[in-house]
């Protein structure tokens, strides 16, 4: 077995963490600062009505990315858990079913949302002067949806096989090409926010490239073969179960991102959706760091869930459990203190910043509980317990904040439609903690039965 696999299951947890979490965390932080600086560039080149119809794009993102998270997720904690095993010809087959897999679903969703791409953008909230920029950008995403969903569903592989320093690199790769380019087009050549999305197309382009490259040699332990493109109904299953709780979770993203902008819509216009945008990059900045922090943790626990050492499979999720508190509650803190100048880099409409402030302070409540709740999410799914990863994924979109983003605007109006956010992740971090702790003692058992 390759010697840096053979160190998940051997070497010290905090430094394996670091290494693996530190490449994770600057592509994933990366990758959203790109975001964030996409936004100032559209919000400052374009105005604010762009930043609102970019922010009405989100639910079609994030079903696309539901989609390929589906396969790059579920794909990724199988490869771990069968290298653990010492399983390596099943490994093969997995990562060949999952480009095979990227490849359909990436092209049918591309086709279905062109086809009705402008009664979906109204059905989400779209108004006649949000609508044109939606369009415009979507269009061009859309049309390379696939590209998207090969590069990070096999950068999620990459990173679990054992090269977490390379999958960091693709990711920088594509947002050194998207920076480059984005300001090129949107203030150079004046293409306004079809240059944003035509810059992001083109560095996803070179990324998945790079990762196809990677696959394609020999040289990794992990590496196509022909005969692995050929579809298991067996692997395919197993893809989907595990990868079904990020998928939930990016489809009750979706709906919820819907729901929001309609009532956001109803109860505070175009500039409160704009709002929204912005305060939902601030959030996802976060959010993403914590993300690298847990997909570090993946290959760690993957492996020695796989291989029956239960005890570093529960220091590592309590190690992985501090750093993302830690994380999380920095992010808590910036945006109590500093939300108007957070608004200011994005905009110089007054009205933006106005309202943007006020949402943000009520948003950001009780932000330093959401790194403890997609750690412990994460961390089932990394272990194939796919039924609780999907609930716990779910309880905090599906069973509080759609409730709540239906029903407190009644009684509260706009600031109805913020505090809804706060109350639903106070909410589920109570029946995250719950669920954790009776797992915890499970694998506490099985450790003294190992």
């Amino acid at each position: 077995m390759d010697p840096k696999v053979e160190q998940l299951g051997k070497g010290k947890i905090s430094k394996l963490l670091l290494n693996y979490a530190l490449p994770a965390i600057i592509a994933t932080t990366a990758s959203s600062l790109y975001n964030i600086i996409d936004r100032i560039f559209i919000g400052q080149g374009v105005g604010p009505m762009a930043i609102s119809g970019l922010t009405l794009t989100l639910p079609i993102m994030n079903l696309a990315i539901a989609f390929g998270t589906l396969v790059g997720a579920g794909a990724s904690a199988m490869v771990s858990i069968r290298m653990g095993q010492k399983r390596r010809a099943d490994a093969i087959r997995i990562l060949g079913n999952a480009l095979t897999l990227n490849i359909i679903l990436g092209i049918s969703f591309s086709i279905v949302s062109l086809i009705f791409l402008d009664e979906i953008l109204l059905l989400f909230g779209a108004s006649s002067q949000t609508l044109p920029y939606a369009r415009e950008f979507m269009q061009i995403i859309l049309v390379a949806n696939v590209i998207p969903h090969v590069f990070y569903g096999l950068n999620n592989v990459m990173r679990a096989s054992g090269y977490p320093a390379k999958a960091m690199f693709s990711i920088l790769l594509t947002i050194a090409i998207n920076i480059i380019l984005a300001p090129i087009f949107i203030f150079v050549l004046k293409l306004g926010i079809k240059g944003a999305a035509m810059a992001t197309v083109i560095a996803q382009t070179v990324g998945m490239i790079w990762v196809l490259a990677h696959f394609f040699s020999r040289k990794p332990y992990i590496h196509f073969r022909f005969s692995g493109f050929k579809l298991k109904r067996k692997i395919v299953i197993d893809i989907f179960a595990i990868g079904m709780s990020p998928f939930a979770i990016h489809v009750a993203a979706s709906v919820v991102s819907i729901i929001t902008n309609l009532e956001l819509s109803k109860y505070g216009g175009d500039y409160s959706i704009g709002a929204y945008g912005i305060i939902g990059s601030i959030g996802m900045l976060v959010v993403m760091v914590v993300l690298g922090l847990t997909q570090g943790m993946q290959p760690i626990v993957g492996f020695n869930y796989g291989s029956k050492q239960y005890k570093r499979v529960t220091d590592t999720l309590i190690l992985t459990i501090i750093w993302a508190s830690i994380i999380s509650f920095i992010g808590f803190f910036g945006s109590m203190i500093f939300p108007k100048a957070i608004a200011r880099a994005f905009t110089t409409d007054q009205t933006l910043i106005s309202v943007t402030t006020h949402g943000m302070r009520i948003t950001m409540a009780v932000f330093f509980v959401v790194g403890f709740q997609i750690t412990v999410s994460s961390f089932f799914q990394y272990i194939g317990k796919a039924k609780t990863a999907i609930f716990l994924s779910l309880s905090r979109q599906v069973l509080f904040l759609i409730p709540l983003l239906l029903i407190l605007p009644l009684f509260y109006g706009l600031d109805g439609v913020w505090v809804a956010l706060p109350a639903s992740d106070l909410l589920a971090t109570i029946i995250t903690t719950f669920i954790l702790f009776y797992y915890k003692n499970k694998l506490a058992q099985k450790s003294s039965m190992s």
